[in-house]
């Protein structure tokens, strides 16, 4: 992974890649147990269920495009893209993930993402 910390101008970015950095040194999704990677915009959700060993996305989920779950950036939002993955997670016989928050606080959208999932059956 290429690493850019001294060309991040905005100080709050800059701790959001030196965070997502000290979690990507700790955790590795498999094929058994994929990574859940969340992206958070001010107006969208995105989640990508990667398998690491073989360096490939299985499936991602978003709240914008053709295939859209849920609308904005919000708790309800949240909720309905966690149920989503959960679903598309027992449809390729997964019953457990590891998290990736990807530099962002275990807060409000993320925190209520994790609980959806958790809620459908998901071992995080």
């Amino acid at each position: 992974m290429r690493k850019n910390t001294g060309k991040i101008k905005n100080a709050a970015e800059a701790r959001r890649y030196r965070r997502k950095l000290s979690i990507r040194k700790k955790i590795n999704g498999t094929a058994d147990r994929p990574r859940l990677c969340v992206y958070r915009s001010n107006k969208n959700i995105t989640i990508q269920v990667i398998d690491d060993n073989a360096q490939q996305t299985l499936f991602s989920v978003q709240t914008y495009g053709k295939n859209a779950v849920g609308t904005g950036s919000n708790k309800d939002g949240a909720k309905v893209v966690g149920a989503a993955v959960a679903e598309g997670l027992k449809g390729k016989s997964i019953s457990t993930a590891v998290f990736d928050r990807n530099g962002y606080k275990y807060h409000g959208v993320v925190a209520a993402f994790v609980d959806a999932v958790r809620e459908n059956g998901i071992q995080i």
